[in-house]
């Protein structure tokens, strides 16, 4: 390995958290959008493999977002 493959290694993993962390900002809109359209939590927690308490906290951050926004 020389250090311009290193390089490229390097920023290709930048890069897959730049994407990781949009897809997961991404994920939490949709869960909170699944949770205003009723969808059941348990429902929830089987599609996403989050735990209860993951999507708790992501709907809440979700509600307390809403209230500073307003």
């Amino acid at each position: 390995m020389d250090k311009r493959s290193l390089a490229q290694m390097a920023q290709r993993f930048r890069d897959a958290e730049q994407r990781a962390e949009i897809l997961r900002q991404e994920l939490a809109v949709a869960i909170r959008q699944a949770d205003v359209d009723g969808v059941a939590q348990k429902d929830i927690c089987e599609a996403t493999g989050y735990t209860r308490q993951q999507v708790r906290r992501i709907v809440l951050a979700g509600e307390s977002e809403t209230v500073a926004e307003s």
